[in-house]
Order: structure tokens, then sequence, then C-alpha cells
């Protein structure tokens, strides 16, 4: 009996009426509180995630498991509720102003948030969700409540982990709170299952946060295979977005904060100049996204740090753009840069490999995984402008290699196809819903 006693030191809310024998779950809860999966990636909060929900939850129906999807609202413009595509809908609650509510301040508004994912459930009948599956750790609290009372399992990703980033911040960057890891501790001790992007992550989770081994499963995240692929090649992305064809095209592309490290490109760049003045004439450099979390308090600072270090001419600020456009700049980049200090996966890595473009990245969290060293790109150990600038020289030297590594990356990105992540999930799923079903089964035995 005590093994189904909730974690708060209450008895949790009675079983379901029917227990489902089905194999998969007919309908999941998803919760994504700060940030909506129609969102434009690259702006704000939006990012990687972002794709994540939204590719998953198609997929996810594409197999006859059906997805509602709760965001915050963020403006009165949008309809209560949205379809994202067939068999997924995007439910919006609101949970305080819809402008000017920084990520840092919604734990202050999960109360409200839950509230109105009650309301929704409230008109329907008992056993509507099969399944919670929460994402970051402000849905995984909501998640941890609703899963309780309607009766669910939960299953959880992190997506990143304060513990994983304040082990890793980029100089002058802001520590994740002391709130945020006890909350992490006690999504993961309630969670049937957890899901980690790599072995990686799986480790950290069983490390920091002493998650059981036997409730974390590894998922790749995915790649759009239809939207990045190698195309009409370099030569016609290059004409599109009005890039010079003999051009050394060293791309950033991405939420523009200290996380991303954004700054070392630019660092790397100049050293690369410094050496070889020859290459500032036919060198372009684009930054492509906007200011992010901490990012944000100097939105101007990487605009600034160009100007500093004498890149203006070189360096293409542009603002986030749609994913076909995305796809175009990772065709007519030479090689993508992720210089980033933490990564849980690097979903633009793989994007950008998917396209036939190589990445060179910091050899952190998911990025191992996501980029083969000296095959698909090329992974660097630390954060040295000096040696990411060694690498770029070799890239600007001998301009068969991007073609060579990114013949590879392509074949690699295959591997990547979110209909794997969509199946990977959809075992999960019955894992956690079989562990689920033992446990009422315990309590009213």
């Amino acid at each position: 009996m005590s093994q189904y006693v909730s974690r708060l030191g209450r008895r949790s809310p009675a079983a379901p009426p029917r227990l489902r024998l089905h194999r998969r779950p007919r309908r999941v809860a998803m919760l994504s509180v700060h940030t909506s999966p129609l969102h434009q990636p690259g702006t704000g909060d939006a990012g990687g995630m972002n794709v994540y929900i939204v590719e998953l939850a198609q997929r996810l129906a594409a197999i006859n498991i059906e997805v509602e999807i709760f965001t915050r609202s963020t403006t009165a413009a949008l309809a209560p509720t949205v379809e994202l595509a067939p068999g997924v809908l995007v439910r919006h609650v609101d949970a305080g102003p819809y402008e000017g509510l920084a990520k840092e301040e919604l734990p202050a508004q999960l109360c409200a948030f839950t509230h109105g994912v009650m309301q929704a459930w409230a008109g329907h009948r008992p056993g509507y969700y099969d399944l919670v599956h929460s994402h970051y750790w402000l849905s995984g609290h909501v998640g941890w409540l609703a899963a309780q009372r309607w009766g669910a399992p939960l299953v959880h990703a992190m997506h990143t982990m304060a513990k994983v980033k304040n082990a890793s911040l980029a100089e002058g960057d802001t520590p994740e709170p002391a709130a945020r890891v006890i909350g992490e501790t006690q999504i993961v001790s309630a969670a049937d299952r957890l899901i980690a992007n790599t072995a990686e992550e799986a480790g950290e989770l069983v490390h920091h946060y002493a998650a059981d081994p036997g409730r974390v499963a590894v998922v790749h995240p995915g790649v759009n295979l239809e939207r990045f692929r190698p195309a009409d090649g370099r030569a016609a992305a290059r004409a599109r977005l009005g890039l010079p064809q003999d051009a050394f095209i060293p791309l950033f592309a991405g939420r523009i904060q200290p996380l991303k490290a954004p700054d070392v490109l630019l660092h790397a760049v100049a050293v690369l100049l410094d050496e070889r003045p020859d290459l500032r004439s036919r060198i372009v450099v684009p930054v492509v996204g906007g200011p992010s979390g901490s990012g944000l308090a100097k939105p101007e600072g990487l605009q600034k740090l160009a100007a500093q270090l004498g890149l203006s001419d070189v360096v293409r600020f542009r603002p986030p753009v749609g994913q076909e456009q995305l796809a175009d700049w990772f065709r007519a980049a030479s090689v993508l840069v992720m210089p980033s200090y933490n990564e849980s996966f690097g979903l633009v890595a793989i994007e950008a490999q998917a396209a036939g473009t190589p990445v060179l990245a910091a050899a952190v969290g998911g990025l191992p995984v996501a980029v083969r060293d000296g095959r698909t790109g090329f992974l660097v150990q630390g954060h040295d402008p000096a040696a990411y600038a060694r690498l770029l020289r070799e890239f600007a030297d001998n301009p068969g290699l991007s073609a060579r590594l990114g013949d590879a990356a392509a074949r690699h990105a295959q591997s990547f196809g979110w209909d794997t992540a969509a199946h990977a999930t959809a075992e999960v799923y019955t894992a956690a819903m079989q562990a689920h079903r033992r446990r009422v089964r315990a309590y009213h035995g």
C-alpha cells in the first residue's frame, strides 16, 4: 500500500475507474509552460525544445497517439485552442500577464497554470488523458500534480539541468537558483520515467539527482529530414541569401546568450584574421538569432564586441528565421560553429549536418553524440578562441574539407529521424504505463 502514497505525504487520488490494457496511450497531455510550440525558435526562450515538442507531437500523432500541448498564453490574439496538426492540439492557459514576464518569474505562476490545466481536464470524462509528458522543470511540477490527480503516469524530459549548467557557466553568466535544483530533484523522484537525450545525460540524472537508473530511458532527439537536406546545394542557397559564392562562411545560429558562446566565435575570427589578414576579403560571419536568457541584459553586447574586435565589416547579424530559411543558412555555410558551454543535445548540430554542412563544436553535453569528431566535423575541448581559429583556418585553406565532411554529415544525420524518436518515446510511454499499473494494483491489492 505504501507504494502508492504520494511524495507530498498524502495518499494519491483514487485509481481511475478502469485500468487500460492497451499497449500505448491513446491521448497524452504534453506540458510546456514557459515556451509555446507556436513560437519562432531563436526568439526569447524559444529554441530547440520548441522544435522537439512540435516534431515529436506530430510524429506521435502519426502513430495514433493524440497529443494535447498545454502552454502559457503570451498574447490575447491566439485562440484558446489551436490545431497544430491532425491529432495535435495546443491549449493556451492564462497564467500571469501575457507579456513582460521573464522565465525566472514563472514559478510564481505555476499554481495559476495548474488551475488552467485542471479546468480543461474537468470538461472530460475520467481517464481522458492516459499519460502526462512534461518538458523542463517548470512543466514537471505541473505534471507531477496533474498525473497524481488524474491517476496517470508521468514522463518527464529535463532538456537542461541546473546542476549541470552551474558546473560549466560562461564567464559572467548567472547561475541557476537553488529553487530550481530543489524542483528538479522533486520531479526526478516523482516521475515514472525520465527521458534523457544521451547516455551522458542519463548518467548526469543518476549522479546529480540520484535518479533510479531503471526509470531513465535514452531517446535521441530527431531532425526533420524532409526539411533539412542538402537539396540544391551550397551555391543555390548562397544565391537565395545574397551571399558571395566564393566566401568562407562560418555560421552561428541560435539564441544569443552567454551559454551558447557566440563571443567565442567572434574572438576566434579575430585571431584568425590577425594571423591571416588575406582572409578578410572573403570571410562572412553570419550570426542568426536573437537575444535570450541572460543575454537579454545586454541585447547589443555581441554587436559591440564585433566592433571592438574590428569585425563589423565581416559579421552579419540576422534575426531569427523560420525553419525553411534556417535550412538555407545551413546549406550556405562552410561550417556551423557551436562553442556552447552546455548542450543537452544540440539539435542545430544535427539539422546542419542533415543539410550537408559540417559542425565545429565544443565537446560538451550531447554534442559528442551529434557530431562525429574528424568525420562529420570537429570537437574542441574547452573554449579557447585560438583552438577554434586553428580549425577555422583548416576550413578556409581547404574548401574541399567542407564538402567531404558535409557528405559524411548528411549520411550521419539520416539515423536521427523524428520517426525513430517517436517510436522510441512511445516505448517509454508503454513502460511508464505498465509500471504505473503495477503500483495501482499493489495499492489496491
